[in-house]
């Protein structure tokens, strides 16, 4: 009587790991490039490309987030802002300012939520942002220094780069260690994520 229900319990797990290792298919589920980025290291690189504004990208924001927090220790994360025009540049600039005041974890999702949830407009002008930072208590007149800074016009030349050498034509889209390119706005982006991690460790042996 006792073989059955262990025998049911081992189809589940037989099922759940099946899912966990499901094979996505090159086209479908994912994209390769056709010139990958060589990266060097141990270290497998994931890197999220968003807008703030982006209704797709604030669906995949908390699947992102929860994946984020438990992603192997060989996995590297970035947020990444696409400044792919000048209107998507106002909230990457921003982004990147708060980053190097160290407010990136208290400002990312409530801009997202402020623009999304609230309806407010703060993505509209640099000034109109500059005012949401300093009523999250960014100081104005720091984060209005950094905006235009050598250090974010780096960083927003990286991010025009990167999309370009990836070739992305919209957001959200994660890069999996700069070889392939997953976009949509639901869980199954980082079950794809994890399975092309997972790739890139084979390739790598």
């Amino acid at each position: 009587m006792k073989i059955i229900p262990t025998l049911t319990a081992l189809a589940f797990a037989v099922g759940l790991s099946s899912v966990a290792h499901a094979n996505f298919v090159e086209g479908q589920d994912y994209q390769v490039l056709p010139n990958p980025e060589k990266i060097a290291g141990d270290v497998i690189v994931v890197r999220e490309f968003f807008w703030y504004g982006c209704p797709h990208c604030y669906a995949l924001e908390p699947h992102m987030q929860a994946w984020a927090k438990t992603r192997a220790k060989d996995v590297a994360f970035f947020r990444t802002p696409a400044a792919m025009n000048p209107v998507w540049e106002i909230t990457a600039r921003g982004f990147y300012a708060a980053q190097l005041m160290g407010f990136e974890e208290k400002t990312h999702q409530a801009l997202f939520d402020a623009i999304h949830k609230d309806g407010l407009k703060v993505d509209r002008s640099p000034e109109a942002l500059a005012d949401w930072y300093a009523s999250q208590g960014v100081d104005k007149a720091k984060y209005t220094s950094f905006y235009n800074s050598f250090g974010v016009n780096a960083k927003i030349e990286r991010s025009k780069q990167g999309a370009i050498r990836y070739q992305l034509t919209g957001v959200p889209a994660v890069v999996v260690h700069g070889k392939y390119v997953v976009t949509g706005e639901d869980a199954k982006v980082t079950q794809v994520v994890d399975f092309l991690v997972n790739k890139v460790r084979e390739e790598k042996k």
